[in-house]
C-alpha cells in the first residue's frame, strides 16, 4: 500500500541519504514531499528519475503525511514533530530530541524491533556512534550478561555536516601547500589531527556525546544499569565512524564464540583475519548498510573481557538506513523487506 512521506531536513547530508535510501530500497512511496528550513529550500532533489523541490517546512503540509522523517536540529522536532503527529503522521526522527523520552521508542530494528510496540506517533532512531555498538553488545548480551563496556571512538567529519567535509578537503590541501590552515567549523585544525571534542563539555568533564552514547546504548539494551565508559574522538576521515571497544561479561566467552555470535547476527558482518590484514576499515565499509566487526581477542586484563573493533558508514546505518528500516517495520515489511 502506498504511504505518503515526508522528509524535513532533505537538503542536509542525512535527508539527502534518506531520499536515496528510500528509492534504492524500494518503499512504497505514493507521495514524496522533501521540506527544509528557508534557508534550504527550493534546491531540487531527484527521486525515481523526477526532480522533486525541496519546499519550505510548514505544519500545514502535513496534514496528507502518513510518514514523515526528520533529519533536523532537535529544537526544529521539538516543535514540529508533535504538530505532524497531531496531523496523523508517524515521526521517525534523528534528532536528539526524543531519545531520552522514556515514552518513546529508541530503536534499532535488528536488537530492539520489539520497542516499536505502543508507540505515541513518535520513533527516536539512535545517534550513528550508538548504532554500530549496539549490534555486537546485543550478540554478546545473548551469551552472557555485560558486566562492563568502554568505547573510544573515532569518528568521520560527515558526522557534523558538509560543511566539516568541506573544511577537511580545504585544510588538507593548505597542509600540503604549507599554508595556513583555518579552523572554521571545528575549534582547532582536523586535518592531519585528532581532536579528542565531540559536541559541547559538560561539568564532569565528559561531552555531550559521550553521554549520548552511555544513555542511549543502556536504553535500547534495558539495561539502566549497565557500567559504560565513553571516549569520543573526531579524525580526518570522510565517512565512516569506528570504535575500540573492551567489554567484561558475567561469565567468560572466548573470541571464537564471540565472533560466531556476532555473524550470526543481522546486520553484522565479521571482517577478521588479521593476519591477512583484513580487518573493518572505514573506506570499505562507506556507502555499506552493515556494521562490520573485527580484531575480536582476549582482554589481557581480564579473564572475563573481550576487546573488539568496530566500524560503519555513520551516514548510512548511522543515521539514515536505521531511520529507514524503522519506517520499513512501520509498515510491515520488516528492514529490507
Amino acid at each position: 500500500m502506498p504511504v505518503n512521506v515526508a522528509v524535513v531536513g532533505a537538503a542536509g547530508a542525512v535527508g539527502r541519504e534518506v531520499v536515496r535510501l528510500l528509492e534504492e530500497r524500494d518503499f512504497p512511496v505514493g507521495r514524496l514531499l522533501l521540506m527544509a528550513t528557508a534557508r534550504t529550500a527550493g534546491q531540487t532533489l531527484t527521486f525515481r528519475g523526477r526532480p522533486q523541490l525541496i519546499q519550505p517546512v510548514s505544519t500545514d503540509l502535513f496534514e496528507s503525511v502518513d510518514l514523515a522523517f526528520f533529519a533536523v536540529p532537535a529544537d526544529v522536532s521539538r516543535a514540529l514533530a508533535p504538530e505532524a503527529v497531531k496531523r496523523g503522521a508517524v515521526v521517525v526522527d534523528k534528532s536528539t530530541a526524543f531519545r531520552e523520552d522514556p515514552d518513546v521508542p529508541l530503536v534499532v530494528p535488528e536488537v530492539n524491533a520489539g520497542a516499536l510496540a505502543g508507540h505515541p506517533g513518535i520513533v527516536a532512531s539512535p545517534n550513528c556512534s550508538t548504532i554500530q555498538l549496539v549490534l555486537p553488545l546485543r550478540a554478546l548480551e545473548d551469551l552472557s550478561p555485560l558486566r562492563r563496556v568502554i568505547v573510544s571512538t573515532y569518528q568521520s567529519v560527515s558526522g557534523t555536516g558538509r560543511e566539516a567535509v568541506e573544511e577537511l578537503r580545504r585544510q588538507s590541501a593548505e597542509v600540503l601547500q604549507g599554508l595556513p590552515v583555518r579552523p572554521e567549523v571545528y575549534p582547532h585544525p582536523i586535518a592531519f589531527n585528532v581532536l579528542p571534542h565531540i559536541d559541547a563539555f559538560e561539568a564532569d568533564g565528559y561531552t555531550r556525546e559521550e553521554m549520548k552514547l552511555v544513555n542511549e546504548t543502556r536504553k535500547i539494551l534495558g539495561r539502566p544499569d549497565l557500567a559504560l565508559s565513553a571516549t569520543t574522538v573526531r579524525v580526518p576521515v570522510e565517512v565512516g565512524h569506528s570504535e575500540a571497544v573492551w567489554v567484561e561479561t558475567e561469565d567468560p566467552v572466548g573470541p571464537d564464540e564471540a565472533r560466531e555470535a556476532m555473524a550470526r547476527m543481522p546486520g553484522i558482518v565479521v571482517q577478521d583475519d588479521p593476519a591477512g590484514a583484513v580487518y573493518p576499515l572505514p573506506r570499505s565499509a562507506a556507502g555499506r548498510d552493515e556494521v562490520f566487526v573485527g580484531r575480536v581477542r582476549r582482554d589481557l586484563s581480564s579473564d572475563r573481557g573481550l576487546v573488539f573493533w568496530v566500524v560503519a558508514d555513520n551516514l548510512r546505518k548511522g543515521a539514515a538506513t536505521n531511520a529507514v528500516q524503522i519506517a520499513e517495520l512501520l509498515v510491515g515489511r520488516g528492514p529490507g523487506g
